[in-house]
């Protein structure tokens, strides 16, 4: 059970990474508790990696701070209670699967080889099959099985369903999960699979072009928002109602009379091109929908992280159109 005083899991203030470039990460808020279930996503070169790289110490601040429960990346404490998983599963090919375990065993003072060892078997890994001849789903299974076995508190994971199959991918979340529930770890994962994230994640984590656009609890993000279809408004350029707050809507379409709209319970923060980091107390006055027209619902997860994101790229689309897009240019790759 974590104390309430105790430290988040992970914590940045104002965090910045800048490569030649640009910024992959700016000016980022963040704080994760402990024990729970962080979805990290965005599009390609958001700054997810960059971000777990720095959590993991693998790279340094340009600005700001970030720390993992309460201590520099780079101490011994932090590295003690952490365990990173890179994109791209490093394993060396010509070791075997038992190899393997005996050298992260050497490199790790906290290592539960039976753990390790049961998480291949669960698999069907022969202990001695060569690393680069497993599959792709039996290469991230090894792969967890190192990073599992640590002992540690917190676990970085950077897109490890990337490149799965279906069935393998359902495998792979069920031990992580069984993990999770019965240490009480930390997650971090990245990840582009936006359709898994509601039945696995408590908390989601959305960056945008280098910066944090939301923030927070699955459930208190979903009841925060509402998704509308019905008959398109014949009097208003969207579609939708006249008097409807268009400061509220993060992103809408039309095809032909019908309109489809996420609607945010709180205002948009104001100089940004979409509602961000859903302030406290500022709850807007409820919309009431016309029955007969709208139909009403709670969006899913993928439908509200959709949203957001379309609502990101239309406002990007704006700025450059009126030439106040990122003097920086594109970010690194991240």
């Amino acid at each position: 059970m974590n104390s309430p005083t105790a430290p988040p899991a992970l914590r940045a203030t104002g965090l910045g990474r800048r490569f030649r470039g640009g910024w992959a990460l700016r000016d980022c808020d963040i704080d994760i508790p402990a024990g729970s279930v962080t979805a990290l996503v965005g599009a390609n070169g958001a700054g997810k990696s960059t971000l777990l790289q720095l959590a993991a110490d693998q790279l340094r601040p340009t600005t700001g701070q970030i720390r993992v429960f309460g201590d520099d990346p780079g101490s011994t404490a932090s590295r003690e209670r952490r365990a990173f998983l890179a994109q791209d599963k490093p394993l060396y090919p010509d070791l075997t699967v038992a190899e393997t375990l005996r050298l992260v065993r050497e490199l790790n003072t906290a290592f539960d080889t039976e753990a390790a060892e049961r998480i291949v078997r669960a698999g069907n890994i022969r202990p001695r099959s060569r690393v680069g001849a497993l599959s792709a789903g039996q290469r991230s299974r090894v792969a967890l099985a190192t990073v599992l076995a640590r002992e540690a508190d917190l676990l970085l994971l950077d897109e490890p369903l990337a490149d799965l199959d279906p069935l393998v991918r359902h495998e792979i979340t069920a031990l992580l999960m069984a993990e999770a529930a019965e240490r009480q770890l930390t997650l971090v994962i990245s990840s582009h699979v936006l359709a898994e994230i509601e039945n696995v994640c408590d908390r989601v984590l959305l960056l945008h072009r280098g910066e944090v656009r939301l923030d927070g609890d699955v459930q208190e993000l979903r009841d925060g928002h509402t998704l509308v279809r019905g008959r398109a408004h014949e009097d208003t350029p969207d579609g939708l109602p006249p008097a409807l707050d268009r400061a509220a809507v993060v992103e809408s379409s039309r095809t032909g009379r019908l309109v489809t709209a996420l609607v945010s319970h709180v205002p948009a923060t104001p100089g940004q091109g979409m509602p961000s980091q859903d302030a406290p107390g500022r709850a807007a006055t409820p919309f009431v929908w016309d029955q007969d027209r709208w139909e009403t619902a709670a969006p899913s997860v993928e439908e509200l992280l959709l949203g957001r994101l379309r609502a990101a790229r239309a406002a990007d689309a704006d700025a450059d159109a009126d030439g106040y897009g990122d003097a920086d240019g594109e970010r690194s790759a991240a």
